[in-house]
C-alpha cells in the first residue's frame, strides 16, 4: 500500500503547490465554501420547481433527503472509522488555503460526495444537467486538494460513494414506492406511477383520482402520518445514537436524579427522573438511554393528534399538523432533548384531547377522570401545568354551552384527580420544608416590584424575537392572525375557542410577565400545539371557502423550518457550505459539544493534584458543570450514586439537588479541584473549608478543532 500513500502524496504536492497561482488562490477557497451558496441553491430549485411542477419536486426532495443522509451517516461513519489524517497535518510542505477542519476526517472527502450525489440525482431526473453538474462537482472536489484539506484518493473515494449512495437512494425509494406504495397509497401510486418520471413532461394526474372517494383520500393521509410518524422516530433514534451531541447541562442534572428515585425534587416534580430512569435502565447510562424516550413521546404526542384530527377535522389537515410539528425549531428541540418539557406537553396534549371527549353531550365521569389524571400527570412534570387550570377558566368564560358541565360531577372529579397527584411533591416539600415554592417565587421574581422601564421593553421585544424564530416565523405569524381573525368568522366554531383557550393563556401570561422580569423562551412549550391547532383549523376552513394564498406560505413555511431543524441538528453543515463556521458564542450547539473533553481536562487536573498523595475528589461551582463532569468522567460516571467523588460545593440553604445529597464533609484532610466555567470569585464557605485554594490558568477547551469552553480550575489542598 506504500506505492497508493506515494502516488496519493505526489499527485497532491502537483495540485496542491505546483498549480498555485493567485488566480486560484482566490477561486478554489471559495468554491470550497462560500455565503451565496445557499440562496443559488434555493434560487435554482425554486426554478426547477417553477419550470417541471412535480418532476422537480420530486428531484428536489430526493436531494434534500439522500444528500444530507449520506453524508451524516455514510460519510462520517467512514471517516470516524478511518480517522485518517488531513494532508496539512502529516505533510510540513502542505499549503492549507482553508480554515481549520477536523484533522483527522480526510476519507473520504465530504465534499466530494455531497456533489457528486447530487450528480447522480439530477441526472436521474434530467439527463442534461451532466453538463452543468458534472463540471462543477469536480471543480469544487479539486478545490479541496487544492486548499490542502484533502489527498486526491480522498475525493476519487468521495465521488465513488456519494454517487452511489445517491443512486441506491433513489432507486431504494423507487422500489419501496413500487411495493408499498402501490399497495397502501393505491390512489396516489395512479397519480404518481413512478418516483423517477423520464422526459420532461410535468406529471398529469389521471381523471379517475380526481373522482376518488372521500373516504379513501382521508386512509391515504391517515397511512401518511402513520409512516411520517414511524420515519421520524427511527432517524432521531439514529441521530441519537450516532453521539453527534453530548448531554446538555439540565439532561445531566436530572440524570443524577434518576439515580436518586424521589417523591420530588428541588426545583422539579419527579416524572423526569422516572422517564431518565426507564430509558438508561433498558439502555444503560449514556446519552441515548437518557435520551431514549424524547422521540418516543414526541411520536405519542403525533399520533394522538393525527388521530384527534381524522376524527374532527380530516386527516389531511391532521398531516399537515405533524409537519408542522416538525418544522417548528422549538418542537423539535423537545423531540431529541429529554428534560421537562417533552413529558409537559405530552400530558398537557392528552389532557386537552381527553377534555375535549370530555365536553361532548353523551360523556360521563369516566373521560373527566382521563381529563384529571391527565393534569396531574402533567404537574408531576413540570409545575407550569398549573396553568391548564386557567385555560380550563377561560374556556368555560367564553364558551357558554360548555358551562353546564360544571353543574356535573365530572370537572369537580377531574380537579379532585388532578389535587391528589400533587401529593407526592407536596409530602417531599412538607418534609423538607418548601423548598420548591421559595425557588419558584425567586425564578419569577416575586420579590420584584413592578416597574415599567426601558429594560423590561426590551425583554418584551426579546420574547417576542425568540418565540418568531423558535415557533417558524410562518407559523408564528399565521397563529397570530387566526387568533385574532376567527373572533370575527367563526366565533360559532368551538373547536377554535377551545384551543384558543387552552394556548392563548399561556403565551398572554407569559408576554405580560415579560414586563416584570425574563422569560425563557421554552416556558410557553405546552400552550405551543393548542395554538397550532386553532390556526391549522382556521386556515383549513379558509381553504375549503377557497382561500389559496396560505398554502404557498405554508409550504414555505414547512421548508424553511426543516432547514433550521437539520441545521439546529448539525451546525457543522454550516460552516462546510460557507467556509465560515458559525461563531462559537452564537453557535446553538455549543450548550451539548464539548464535555468530554471538558471532563478529561478535569480529570487531568485532579490526577495531577492526586500525585502529592492525597485522595482529590472534584467540587463543582454549578450544578450544571458539577453534572456534566460527573457523568463524562469515566471514574465517576459508574459510581454517581454510591460513591460520588464529583460534589456541588457547600451551602447554608438549598440552591440544588445537591444540597440534599450527602456531601464531602467526610472527606477530611482530602485535597479537591474546584471547577468552574466562568471567573468568579471563590465561594467563602470553600475557602473556610480548605487550608489554601491555588488558582491554576484559565484553560480553553476545544472541540471540532477550536476552543468552546473556557474552564477556571482551582486546587484546594487539605479539607478541614
Amino acid at each position: 500500500m506504500e506505492w497508493l500513500q506515494s502516488l496519493d502524496e505526489g499527485l497532491f504536492r502537483f495540485v496542491n503547490q505546483s498549480l498555485g497561482n493567485p488566480v486560484l488562490d482566490r477561486v478554489m477557497p471559495w468554491l470550497s465554501g462560500n455565503v451565496l451558496f445557499v440562496p443559488l441553491a434555493l434560487l435554482v430549485a425554486g426554478l426547477v420547481i417553477w419550470r417541471y411542477r412535480a418532476k422537480g419536486i420530486l428531484c428536489v426532495a430526493m436531494l434534500m433527503l439522500v444528500v444530507p443522509l449520506g453524508d451524516s451517516f455514510v460519510c462520517k461513519t467512514i471517516k470516524q472509522a478511518v480517522r485518517r489524517p488531513r494532508p496539512y497535518v502529516t505533510m510540513a510542505d502542505a499549503k492549507q488555503r482553508v480554515g481549520p477542519t477536523s484533522p483527522y476526517a480526510a476519507m473520504p472527502s465530504s465534499h466530494a460526495a455531497n456533489w457528486f450525489c447530487a450528480t447522480m440525482i439530477a441526472w436521474l431526473y434530467f439527463r442534461r444537467s451532466a453538463r452543468f453538474v458534472l463540471p462543477l462537482a469536480v471543480a469544487v472536489s479539486l478545490s479541496r486538494v487544492y486548499n490542502g484539506v484533502h489527498y486526491p484518493g480522498d475525493i476519487l473515494a468521495g465521488a465513488i460513494l456519494g454517487a452511489a449512495y445517491g443512486f441506491l437512494g433513489v432507486s431504494t425509494l423507487e422500489f419501496l414506492w413500487q411495493r408499498a406504495g402501490k399497495k397502501f397509497f393505491p390512489l396516489w401510486h395512479e397519480q404518481l406511477p413512478t418516483l423517477i418520471p423520464t422526459g420532461d413532461a410535468t406529471t398529469t394526474v389521471p381523471h379517475s383520482a380526481l373522482r376518488t372517494p372521500h373516504s379513501a383520500l382521508e386512509a391515504h393521509w391517515l397511512r401518511a402520518g402513520y409512516l411520517l410518524l414511524v420515519v421520524l422516530t427511527l432517524s432521531r433514534w439514529f441521530y441519537l445514537s450516532r453521539g453527534i451531541i453530548e448531554l446538555s447541562e439540565d439532561e445531566a442534572y436530572q440524570w443524577h436524579w434518576s439515580k436518586h428515585l424521589a417523591l420530588s425534587y428541588f426545583s422539579k416534580p419527579p416524572l423526569i427522573a422516572v422517564a431518565q430512569f426507564l430509558g438508561t435502565s433498558l439502555f444503560g447510562d449514556n446519552e441515548f438511554g437518557v435520551r431514549f424516550n424524547a422521540p418516543l413521546i414526541a411520536a405519542i404526542i403525533g399520533f394522538l393528534l393525527l388521530r384527534f384530527f381524522a376524527r374532527e377535522v380530516n386527516a389531511r389537515t391532521g398531516f399537515a399538523l405533524l409537519l408542522m410539528f416538525t418544522a417548528t425549531p422549538l418542537l423539535a428541540v423537545g423531540s431529541t432533548l429529554m428534560t421537562v418539557d417533552p413529558l409537559s406537553v405530552l400530558f398537557w396534549t392528552a389532557a386537552m384531547l381527553a377534555g375535549w371527549r370530555a365536553m361532548k353531550p353523551e360523556s360521563g365521569v369516566k373521560e373527566w377522570f382521563w381529563v384529571g389524571l391527565w393534569m396531574g400527570l402533567g404537574f408531576l412534570s413540570k409545575y407550569t401545568e398549573l396553568f391548564q387550570l386557567l385555560c380550563w377558566a377561560v374556556f368555560f368564560a367564553l364558551w357558554k354551552p360548555a358551562r353546564v358541565h360544571l353543574r356535573r360531577p365530572g370537572p369537580w372529579l377531574a380537579l379532585v384527580v388532578n389535587a391528589l397527584c400533587a401529593l407526592p411533591v407536596l409530602i417531599w416539600n412538607q418534609q423538607h420544608g418548601w423548598p420548591t415554592i421559595a425557588h419558584l417565587g425567586k425564578n419569577a421574581g416575586m420579590s420584584k416590584s413592578w416597574a415599567l422601564d426601558l429594560d423590561k421593553l426590551d425583554n418584551l421585544g426579546e420574547f417576542f424575537l425568540q418565540e418568531l424564530g423558535l415557533l417558524n416565523p410562518v407559523f408564528f405569524i399565521g397563529t397570530g392572525w387566526a387568533a385574532i381573525a376567527f373572533w370575527r368568522r367563526y366565533r360559532d366554531d368551538a373547536r377554535l375557542v377551545y384551543f384558543f383557550s387552552m394556548g392563548a393563556p399561556v403565551f398572554l401570561v407569559y408576554l405580560g410577565w415579560t414586563l416584570h422580569s425574563s422569560v425563557l423562551p421554552n416556558w410557553i412549550a405546552p400552550g405551543v400545539l393548542p395554538l397550532f391547532c386553532m390556526m391549522i383549523i382556521f386556515w383549513e376552513r379558509r381553504r375549503q371557502e377557497g382561500v389559496r394564498f396560505f398554502q404557498p406560505w405554508f409550504v414555505a413555511g414547512i421548508a424553511g423550518g426543516l432547514t433550521a431543524v437539520v441545521l439546529m441538528h448539525d451546525t457543522s453543515i454550516v460552516g462546510k457550505l460557507t467556509s465560515r463556521p458559525i461563531p462559537p458564542n452564537i453557535d446553538p450547539l455549543n450548550r451539548v459539544r464539548g464535555w468530554k473533553e471538558t471532563a478529561a481536562a478535569v480529570g487531568v487536573a485532579r490526577a495531577k493534584l492526586q500525585a502529592e498523595g492525597k485522595p482529590v475528589f472534584i467540587i463543582g461551582g454549578h450544578y450544571g458543570i458539577t453534572s456534566l463532569v460527573s457523568f463524562y468522567l469515566p471514574e465517576s460516571h459508574g459510581v454517581a450514586a454510591s460513591a460520588p467523588f464529583v460534589f456541588y460545593y457547600s451551602s447554608a440553604r438549598p440552591e440544588n439537588q445537591f444540597f440534599f445529597w450527602p456531601g464531602y464533609r467526610d472527606r477530611k484532610g482530602q485535597n479537591a479541584i474546584y471547577v468552574m466555567r466562568r471567573e468568579m470569585p471563590v465561594p467563602e464557605i470553600l475557602t473556610n473549608e480548605f487550608e489554601s485554594i491555588t488558582p491554576l490558568p484559565p484553560l480553553e477547551v476545544p472541540s471540532h478543532d477550536r476552543p468552546l469552553h473556557t474552564l477556571y480550575l482551582y486546587e484546594c489542598r487539605n479539607l478541614r
